[in-house]
């Protein structure tokens, strides 16, 4: 596994976590760097993505309850929420990342993290998204 794809699967850690025990993802986050515990430190990508998805919270969870048709964000399961979270900063605010690629490993940590379905539903979500950006960002 490459080396952003781990520390993308370490940030959603954290952000699961967070969300899971209703802590503020940048207090998780602090826990971590401060005592990692068992796993090696935290990834310098890792802590870039859950500032970001903290930064941006409002806006992502916008996006998220905008564009899951059907879908409540309370509703989703908690990781799914974590993985759309991460996804929706990278595709929307990271410009260091490209679009497919965003989209790609979002659907690869569904995939290995959650449901069946969450794959597929987490593709519907980010490809609305990506169709949307130019008018969003514009």
């Amino acid at each position: 596994m490459a080396a952003r794809s781990k520390a993308r699967k370490r940030a959603v850690d954290v952000l699961f976590e967070a969300d899971q025990r209703q802590r503020p993802a940048l207090e998780v986050l602090a826990d971590r760097i401060a005592e990692p515990g068992t796993e090696s430190s935290l990834p310098q990508y890792s802590v870039d993505l859950v500032e970001g998805v903290d930064a941006h919270r409002e806006e992502i969870d916008e996006y998220i309850a905008t564009y899951s048709h059907g879908w409540l964000l309370e509703r989703m399961p908690a990781v799914d929420r974590a993985v759309l979270r991460l996804g929706v900063w990278e595709l929307m605010f990271n410009d260091d990342v490209p679009d497919a690629v965003a989209v790609d490993e979002a659907v690869e940590l569904a995939r290995a993290l959650s449901t069946d379905d969450s794959p597929g539903f987490i593709n519907g979500v980010l490809g609305r998204l990506l169709d949307l950006k130019p008018t969003l960002l514009g």
